[in-house]
């Protein structure tokens, strides 16, 4: 890459850390203006848009396998990142290259600035958020893909990416996270099911009763079909295997059976079902004569980094994102079932406006010895912080509960006080494990 390559994609970050936003904007008035000026891009495209509380982006992931399995020309848009805002934008499962990314910022500069100009608030400009939907809204239009993967970024009717065709609207289980999106499920449902688009088919995870009938409610209301986890589509069987597991599937009269899938936990395999029902809605009747071997090479090349991801060995180092109770819970759940450590060490680390008990709580069983310290970002709880809601959990349990400076020095110790046969899990946030992963798996250069 050249210099002037390398200088543009710097300046493409700092112009986005400048748009961070200092305040909630629940309206669609920036980005609508700004794909108006770019002349719509994202409906040139049909797409899949996905939402949900836990496993969007594993759900994005096997679903764009499944599609460029095919040789479909596939979009993919994740957030958040872990170690480069390169991963938020890729194609056939590639991250856009530097040089591209720099490029893309570039073409849209002006249009931007057009926006910005009618808003002479600078808090009222267009966000890091929206600015990064309308590259993606751009770079996928102008490749051009044949379908675009849009996963959410948080909740549902106001996100900037809820411009696109949603031609099939995935919502996976809801459950509460953002506290901005409401107190119960129920609340955050009607948040999320704003995805939903006149015709759509929703593809629905496992959910509450009460949030089955919001689902139902808003698709029958936008006229869209509803394929249901439990009733439609299911996870049939599943084992445990080295390196992951083994599942049969279903979605409608169709049974895949024997699906070796690289990732553990139980609601991988729910994760799969899901992705599975998003591809055969997109594709309808071509879904009943796909050869089996395609969906088993798609989902078995998956890998879905920081989701109990295996980065290092002796001690066993395992990476997960969980970051609410609901994803705490599947995690415990997952370490338990697939990994016989003898004892297992947590580094956990959490950002402050989270349910810091509630995501400890699910590994009060499991963790003998626990180390915490600050998560590696400005939203990050403090060291202080972590080890109140730590101490609180394991109170009168003999687990002894350390306090690091920093996600280094939590990560050496935890390491150092790890044994043979031991593991260490750490958890909590997406940052934390990002920056994990910076020391174990470091990107290429």
């Amino acid at each position: 890459m050249s210099t002037a390559e390398e200088l543009a994609f710097d300046a493409a970050l700092a112009d986005l850390e400048r748009r961070v936003p200092t305040r909630m904007l629940p309206d669609l008035e920036r980005i609508t203006a700004l794909a108006d000026l770019m002349g719509d891009p994202q409906r040139s495209y049909p797409s899949i848009h996905i939402t949900g509380t836990n496993g969007k982006t594993s759900v994005a992931r096997m679903t764009t396998a499944l599609l460029s399995a095919l040789g479909v020309a596939t979009g993919t848009y994740t957030s958040p990142h872990l170690q480069s805002i390169r991963e938020r934008l890729s194609v056939a499962g590639r991250p856009i290259d530097e040089w591209r990314f720099g490029e893309v910022h570039a073409e849209l500069a002006p249009l931007v600035g057009l926006v910005d100009a009618d808003r002479p608030d600078p808090d009222d400009h267009v966000t890091y958020f929206e600015l990064l939907t309308a590259m993606a809204y751009w770079w996928f239009a102008d490749l051009p893909v044949e379908v675009g993967v849009f996963e959410v970024g948080m909740g549902g009717t106001w996100d900037a990416t809820n411009l696109v065709r949603g031609d099939v609207a995935v919502l996976t289980t809801i459950d509460v996270d953002h506290r901005e999106l409401g107190a119960t499920p129920a609340e955050v449902a009607r948040e999320k099911v704003g995805i939903i688009k006149p015709g759509a088919t929703v593809v629905s995870g496992q959910q509450a009763a009460d949030v089955m009938r919001i689902v139902r409610d808003a698709a029958a209301a936008a006229g869209a079909g509803v394929l249901v986890a439990g009733e439609d589509f299911d996870v049939l069987e599943r084992r445990v295997a080295v390196g992951g597991q083994v599942v049969t599937l279903r979605v409608g009269d169709r049974v895949v059976r024997e699906l070796v899938l690289p990732l553990f936990g139980a609601y991988q395999a729910t994760n799969a079902a899901v992705a599975l029902a998003a591809f055969a809605a997109f594709h309808r009747d071509g879904f009943a004569d796909l050869a089996d071997e395609v969906i088993r090479d798609a989902l078995g090349a998956v890998r879905t980094p920081g989701r109990l991801e295996v980065v290092s060995r002796d001690p066993t180092v395992l990476l997960d994102g969980a970051h609410n109770p609901h994803g705490a819970r599947a995690t415990a759940a997952a370490v338990e079932e697939a990994f016989t450590f003898r004892n297992l060490v947590l580094v956990a680390a959490c950002l402050q406006d989270k349910d810091i008990a509630g995501i400890l709580a699910p590994f009060a069983e499991i963790a003998n010895h626990v180390v915490v310290t600050a998560a590696p970002s400005a939203r990050g709880a403090s060291a202080a912080e972590m080890s109140a809601a730590a101490r609180t959990t394991w109170s009168g349990s003999g687990v002894i509960v350390e306090v690091a400076d920093d996600l280094e020095r939590a990560l050496d110790m935890a390491t150092g006080v790890a044994g043979e046969g031991d593991g260490v899990l750490v958890t909590g946030s997406l940052y934390t494990v990002g920056a994990a992963r910076d020391r174990y798996a470091p990107l290429s250069s």
